[in-house]
């Protein structure tokens, strides 16, 4: 199981940004996805969450300015990101609650990370 995530790069303070992560491998259902981020010298937070069934929840930095999706049928999460401010400057990560067979076909359910891409926000 993979998580490829892109769409990072340098936008420009009230740009906008949409990020993608695609989850590709035996995988049978994915649960929760979710958008991370870690910025220079501070702790990974959670940015934004959503469900198999679409409900979202987001951190109160973020509200009113990002939008996670997911396309089920995809296996992808995205996450649109408008009004970008130099403090959403940071590495984002994606996520995923997964269950997936091994190559015994054996159910495995796992926490999934992406690679991260970096998303800079500067004039």
């Amino acid at each position: 199981v993979q998580l490829q995530a892109s769409g990072g790069g340098l936008v420009q303070p009230g740009g906008s940004l949409r990020l993608s992560c695609a989850a590709s491998g035996r995988i049978v259902n994915i649960w929760n996805m979710a958008w991370y981020r870690q910025a220079p010298g501070k702790q990974r937070e959670l940015v934004a969450d959503i469900t198999s069934g679409g409900s979202t929840n987001y951190a109160d930095s973020v509200k009113g300015r990002f939008t996670i999706s997911r396309d089920n049928a995809k296996n992808t999460v995205y996450l649109q990101m408008n009004s970008l401010k130099p403090e959403d400057t940071a590495v984002y990560y994606c996520n995923a609650d997964l269950v997936y067979k091994s190559p015994a076909d054996t159910m495995v359910a796992e926490k999934y990370w992406g690679q991260g891409t970096l998303v800079t926000v500067s004039s």
